[in-house]
């Protein structure tokens, strides 16, 4: 009888080969993750790190997933079974597949996937999985993020899924079609290049692990990885108590009048298996709807976050876990032709939050304070030392600050929350080499994390102005009128510098957007975007006056942030507590 994970019965498997191929699949998995970044021609592959790779087998299972972009690898799941569903008997050596269509459980048509079989003395083993966010997709907006888009054909270019090498053959037809539909032809060529290079690298090693153990043992080792990825979340789940568990939380208004969006989770827990049901509101038109495979993303990592459950990380976490997205046609479940390119952040930032407070609700022990959700900018324009258009995704612009737990501080410029520190901002020097532009300030925001017996991780603001060119510059993502979720008690006092923004600088003055915008700069003229911090831990007027001080001085903490967010009156000139004033202010207890 077979089992879940494909093996003929439950496998005994020598511990020592388990620990070898399960390092062999590890190393592989880091190897194609360095063979990305060393060969992406765009700053979003070569600096930014916005890709994911990851390991399936042949049922096909996710075997290993990286420690990537969490919005990528959760989508990663659906995406495959529904490219073998696609394709069926028609998989064959040599073949390399592509897509990027939500309406096939992609997660945004940004994220561009490449699958490739991996066959073994005939037989289809294993796929090597390359997911990658591209610079531009085409359409009336450079670099895809189109805020006036009412529908998903105003976006960009949809990649049904379709094969760029037909058994061993470049499909020069087929791959021309892309490319004609994009900007800046050789950075998304370079990196089409660079992810098929990456399917490649993982291959060759796969197979020399089938040539020193066999497909049996080695199908075996998985299995028994699978099974002990199941056990391990099995017994986090038995550890809550049985009962069902509620969630919310608010997407704000980023221009278009909607209002404030409200996203709600139910989370039923019943022994070792857990059942997650959303309620999100109707679809709207405009571009934060979000279709089932990225969905499927954020609620992974909403359980992550609370699970923290040791490796491996496969498919075998999820055995134990049911999900209900709701109708199709809603915020969370959209159907076409819904808009939806920021969906990887605006809503599912929102719906993690959501999934993490109901799963905290059932083991308070376990409460974290979010991170700040993305707010940033994309670029684009002439570089006339070339002639060519560039467009590019300032992955350094979206960095925010991590939430702060029960034991710490949240990390400085680490998030955001839909990537969970696994993006790279970049050098400055790399950056303004690689495009015509003058980056004046990459630096932390004073008083921007969350205040909180913890404080949460400060936020970023990164200001750039172009040379000798006008430039287009788009905003997206939100956090500019709502705070990050702090947890247990945390309240902010001092809240405009917790809040994103795009703050644009011309020779008449200075103008805040806080609503997803497109807008054009000249030389002298600058756009900085502000990030928001993460969420706060705790009462923050228990926060010790040591810690306060200590922030303070290292320009984390403004004198008013002191007595704002945490109820200290501080000297200016000598940095002591005025004991007195303190009292007067009337904040601590």
């Amino acid at each position: 009888m077979s089992n879940r994970s494909g093996a003929t019965s439950d496998p005994v498997v020598d511990p020592i080969t388990l620990a070898v191929v399960r390092g062999a699949l590890e190393t592989t998995q880091r190897e194609m993750t360095m063979t990305l970044e060393k060969t992406g021609r765009s700053s979003v592959f070569n600096l930014a790190h916005d890709y994911s790779n990851a390991l399936f087998d042949h049922l096909p299972e996710m075997v290993l997933q990286g420690q990537d972009i969490p919005i990528h690898l959760g989508s990663l799941i659906p995406a495959m079974k529904a490219i073998v569903e696609y394709f069926g008997d028609d998989i064959h050596e040599g073949d390399v597949i592509y897509h990027n269509d939500p309406a096939y459980k992609g997660s945004h048509i940004l994220d561009c996937c490449m699958y490739k079989p991996v066959f073994y003395q005939g037989e289809l083993v294993f796929w090597t999985v390359c997911k990658g966010h591209l610079t531009d997709i085409g359409g009336p907006v450079p670099a895809g993020y189109n805020p006036d888009a009412t529908e998903i054909y105003a976006e960009g270019l949809r990649i049904s899924p379709v094969k760029l090498w037909d058994k061993g053959e470049r499909r020069e037809d087929v791959i021309n079609l892309l490319l004609t539909n994009m900007r800046a032809r050789r950075d998304q060529e370079g990196d089409l290049n660079a992810q098929f290079g990456t399917c490649s690298v993982g291959e060759r090693n796969l197979m020399a692990l089938l040539d020193k153990y066999g497909v049996k043992t080695v199908r075996d080792c998985i299995a028994e990885l699978k099974n002990m990825a199941d056990r391990h979340m099995r017994a986090l789940i038995s550890s809550i108590p049985d009962g069902v568990y509620s969630g919310e939380a608010h997407l704000e208004d980023a221009g278009h009048g909607f209002g404030i969006l409200t996203i709600k989770t139910e989370i039923e827990v019943v022994g070792d298996s857990v059942h997650i049901a959303v309620q999100s509101p109707p679809q709207v038109p405009y571009f934060i709807n979000s279709y089932e495979g990225n969905t499927m993303s954020g609620i992974y990592l909403g359980l992550m976050m609370f699970a923290e459950v040791p490796p491996p990380y496969n498919e075998g976490l999820y055995r134990c876990v049911t999900v209900d997205l709701g109708p199709k046609g809603t915020l969370c479940n959209a159907q076409e032709p819904a808009p939806h390119v920021n969906c990887t952040t605006t809503p599912m930032e929102t719906l993690t939050d959501a999934v993490r407070v109901a799963l905290e609700q059932a083991a308070p022990d376990r409460v974290a304070a979010s991170w700040g959700h993305a707010s940033g900018i994309n670029i684009t324009g002439k570089d006339n030392r070339s002639g060519e258009e560039y467009v590019t995704m300032v992955l350094a612009s979206v960095i925010s600050g991590a939430g702060a737990t029960k034991n710490m501080d949240g990390w400085h410029s680490c998030g955001p929350l839909s990537c969970f520190g696994a993006l790279s901002s970049g050098d400055v020097e790399l950056l303004e080499y690689s495009y015509p532009i003058i980056i004046h300030r990459y630096g932390l925001i004073q008083d921007s994390g969350g205040a909180g017996y913890y404080r949460g991780g400060s936020g970023t603001v990164w200001e750039v102005e172009p040379i000798d060119h006008e430039m287009t510059v788009i905003g997206f993502g939100e956090g500019r009128q709502l705070a990050t979720m702090g947890a247990v008690g945390a309240v902010n006092g001092l809240l405009e510098p917790k809040l994103g923004r795009l703050e644009v600088t011309r020779a008449d003055g200075k103008k805040d957007h806080r609503e997803n915008v497109i807008t054009t700069i000249k030389p002298g003229e600058r756009a900085a975007n502000y990030n928001p911090g993460g969420g706060g831990f705790g009462n923050p007027f228990e926060r010790p006056e040591k810690a306060v001080l200590l922030d303070i001085k290292n320009g984390l903490v403004t004198i008013m942030g002191a007595a704002e967010d945490y109820g200290l009156v501080v000297d200016p000139v000598s940095l002591v507590v005025d004991k007195a004033a303190t009292i007067k202010l009337g904040k601590r207890a």
